[in-house]
């Protein structure tokens, strides 16, 4: 009796198949996101090392590949600051403060500012490491002129032109937060630009700045827009900033500890299983340490890419 030989490509394809079916030997893809670790209250965190971090998605841990500080040669930043240009026009008294704040990041840290109107943004200043260049193109909002648009279709404009260069991408937010242009609550917006952010990998820093019309004037309306400015802060592992429901007098305080955070910061690269859809999808994952005294910030979600 003559055996069956199994041709060597169908035994191929045969061997995947079984191998993608066996729990364990799924196909497995690095994904890199950027953690924030800080001390109490914006303090400089303690040493903390992979072997202090676990990483899982739902229950599932998964293994780390590699945790790297955010320094020197992985020391570069790009921070579009990102301007509201409906809100009021007395945020030229924080200039100050945006500009101290400006002036003393690392020249590691490219610095872009940018207005946003009518669901675009214009490039006052691009991406600069010459600070002292970069805040001469600050300007008073124009106020009125953009008051009925959307902040969160501004964003996506900035993120969909932003090109990938291997530096953490950053966002600082001066605005109120309110959708004027499709109303709030429940802004469709708001998770659209969150899931834009996410899919790039763009972490969000919020500063609440008070706008102008009547909307600036309801408790109500004002607090949706916070709300909706911390949605997208911790959506993306950013920090959200406010002061009560009006602009804060000195924008100092709250640039200082965006500072600290920023000079916290770690590329985290863990496996994880590939994801089945063509475009990859967002997953949600969370970082854990026992280490006393550690804060730690990233995105809910990041992309798993796909076969």
């Amino acid at each position: 009796m003559r055996k069956a030989i199994l041709p060597y490509g169908l035994f191929l394809a045969l061997a995947a198949i079984l191998s993608a079916a066996i729990p364990g030997h799924a196909q497995t893809a690095p994904v890199t996101t950027v953690v924030t670790v800080l001390g109490p209250k914006f303090t400089p965190p303690p040493a903390i090392g992979k072997d202090d971090l676990a990483v899982y998605e739902g229950k599932q841990k998964r293994e780390i590949n590699s945790w790297v500080p955010a320094q020197g040669d992985k020391a570069a930043l790009e921070l579009a600051i990102v301007i509201d240009d409906s809100d009021s026009s007395d945020l030229g008294i924080q200039f100050n403060d945006i500009t101290s704040f400006t002036k003393s990041l690392p020249k590691s840290t490219g610095v872009a500012i940018f207005y946003a109107s009518n669901g675009t943004v214009q490039a006052a200043s691009q991406f600069n490491t010459d600070h002292d260049a970069v805040v001469k193109a600050l300007r008073m909002p124009l106020g009125r002129g953009a008051a009925y648009s959307s902040i969160f279709l501004s964003l996506m404009d900035l993120i969909s032109r932003w090109p990938v260069t291997g530096a953490r991408r950053e966002i600082l937010l001066l605005a109120d937060g309110i959708d004027r242009l499709r109303g709030d609550p429940f802004s469709p917006d708001v998770p659209s630009a969150l899931e834009k952010a996410q899919k790039a990998g763009i972490i969000i820093h919020t500063l609440f700045a008070s706008g102008v019309g009547r909307f600036s004037r309801n408790f109500y309306r004002v607090s949706l827009g916070q709300s909706n400015l911390a949605q997208l802060a911790d959506g993306t592992g950013g920090e959200s900033f406010f002061q009560g429901t009006q602009t804060p007098i000195s924008f100092a305080p709250f640039l200082q500890q965006l500072e600290t955070a920023l000079k916290n910061q770690f590329f985290l690269t863990y496996a994880t299983e590939r994801s089945k859809k063509k475009g990859g999808e967002l997953r949600s994952f969370r970082v854990h340490s026992e280490q006393r005294d550690v804060e730690i910030s990233h995105a809910s979600k990041v992309l798993v890419p796909g076969p």
